[in-house]
């Protein structure tokens, strides 16, 4: 029962980007890492720093370096996920990410993921946030309270996206 009603949080994940000036509490977003921790990660390097940004001069920051990231300056937190320059630091990376945006879900947290590595602003942000050299940006998250919950997207069906086998056009 519990694990069906995982597969439908799954389903209502969305991108929002309005949030409502709420502060989320310290333990929720505890979770939220606790849980990114736990992603899948090659080797078992784990080679994630998650940095939590509540501060409103330092979102406003990232929201002007980051070009489609705008609302980042009105989130009342912001994730920041950073890998270690490793051979699988980006899937490691985005493993937590997705992990961090479910987290969210499933604690009433509406977020948004900003995308990170190989971005022109990768090394500012990173020096923004004082992380070593060897470390890469892989996304920022805004978490908040949603002001209005987002409609879903048309999804393709799963008649077109899955193949058994080997892959066959879908008419």
């Amino acid at each position: 029962m519990m694990k069906e009603k995982f597969l439908e949080l799954m389903k209502e994940r969305r991108s929002e980007r309005k949030f409502l000036n709420i502060p989320i509490p310290k333990n929720q977003i505890e979770k939220i890492i606790d849980c990114a921790s736990f992603a899948a990660t090659a080797r078992n390097i784990q080679p994630w720093e998650f940095i939590v940004i509540t501060d409103t001069t330092t979102k406003k920051l990232i929201a002007d370096l980051a070009p489609n990231g705008s609302f980042l300056a009105n989130a009342p937190s912001c994730i920041a996920v950073f890998c270690q320059d490793t051979k699988y630091y980006l899937e490691d990376g985005c493993a937590a990410t997705e992990n961090i945006l479910l987290a969210a879900t499933c604690l009433g947290i509406a977020s948004c993921w900003v995308a990170g590595d190989k971005k022109p602003y990768c090394q500012k942000i990173r020096s923004l946030l004082s992380l070593p050299e060897n470390y890469k940006l892989i996304s920022i998250i805004a978490l908040g309270y949603s002001e209005e919950k987002a409609a879903c997207p048309p999804k393709r069906q799963l008649n077109a996206v899955l193949h058994w086998e080997k892959y066959q056009k879908n008419i």
